[in-house]
């Protein structure tokens, strides 16, 4: 009927995601590895800078800014040498993946973990291999001493080879430069920020209602039917907001650099400090606060990269 009043919108806030948990720990568990053949370790762990903007030139013949500098936001991680705690085996049975041996490393920090005299044991009747390593923030300059423990999938075409790299890997520092590759499609695995309480405007996006509204502007005009007399789980209602484990498919790696100056502007990243290793720089923003542990993996579902290079990285201060 022409002229007649609108009755129905979409629903407000998305129920894509549910529950709406707040994570255990800082940094996220991963639960799906990609699987390759390539011999190689398929994951990193580095903390979030901060973002920033740089110059990059477009390489691809089909754009319409072929050949041509374009702007391009970026996010900065500073990517320390992780360190190899142990080896760990798993046997896959009917009920998932349990863990049949472990070999730990001869070169641990001191005082860095409560482990006396921990027994290693080797073996050769194993499904699927992982290295645990942690990370050393103790290089970075914002004052975390506490490293991030994390278990990170071993890939090869045969048992041997994954066994062979392992041991190497066991005792020696691993540097980002031997994870991943310029140009590369990564997936970032972070907890998001953290909002605390808010209420229902702002964290399921509803319309605010008219100023002669009874009891509240700025919530939803019922609860729900009076049978079932309950609340469904639907409606929109105030609570906790964020703090939540989120993964980003498919983020391009534009440069892996050693030269912190090449980045670091005048003053420093605001609520971090200066860049002191080696470094990422990521096309576009990722979840997570600045300091924030941020789990770098192989693509599970990979996409063609956007073909250039990085001109220039602005420098100016972000005061």
């Amino acid at each position: 009927m022409a002229g007649a009043k609108r009755l129905h919108w979409p629903r407000r806030g998305s129920l894509m995601i549910w529950p709406r948990v707040r994570a255990r720990r800082i940094y996220p568990r991963i639960r799906t590895w990609s699987d390759t053949e390539q011999n190689r370790l398929v994951g990193f762990i580095g903390y979030k800078v901060g973002m920033t903007h740089a110059m990059y030139r477009d390489n691809n013949q089909n754009s319409p800014t072929k050949n041509q500098n374009i702007f391009m936001p970026i996010t900065i991680v500073e990517c320390p040498p992780i360190k190899p705690f142990s080896l760990r085996f798993y046997k896959k049975t009917s009920s998932g993946f349990n863990l049949v041996s472990e070999l730990f490393s001869q070169s641990l920090d001191k005082n860095l973990f409560k482990i006396k005299n921990p027994k290693s044991k080797e073996t050769q009747d194993f499904d699927e291999l992982k290295l645990v390593v942690y990370s050393q923030p103790k290089l970075t300059g914002f004052g975390k001493k506490n490293p991030d423990l994390l278990e990170i999938k071993i890939c090869g075409k045969t048992k041997e080879e994954k066994l062979k790299l392992g041991k190497e890997l066991l005792n020696k520092d691993i540097r980002i430069n031997e994870v991943f590759k310029e140009n590369q499609v990564i997936d970032i695995h972070a907890v998001s920020k953290g909002k605390g309480f808010q209420g229902t405007v702002k964290r399921f996006g509803v319309k605010i209602r008219q100023h002669k509204s009874e009891k509240t502007k700025r919530g939803v005009g019922t609860l729900g039917p009076w049978t079932p007399k309950k609340v469904r789980f639907s409606v929109a209602q105030p609570g906790k907001m964020g703090y939540h484990t989120r993964t980003e498919l498919n983020k391009q790696i534009l440069k892996i650099g050693s030269k912190p100056e090449e980045v670091n502007p005048k003053g420093g990243f605001v609520n971090y400090g200066l860049v002191r290793n080696e470094y990422i720089l990521i096309k576009g923003s990722i979840p997570g606060h600045n300091k924030r542990p941020i789990v770098l993996t192989d693509a599970v579902r990979p996409i063609k990269p956007m073909p250039g290079e990085i001109v220039s990285v602005s420098l100016e201060s972000k005061q």
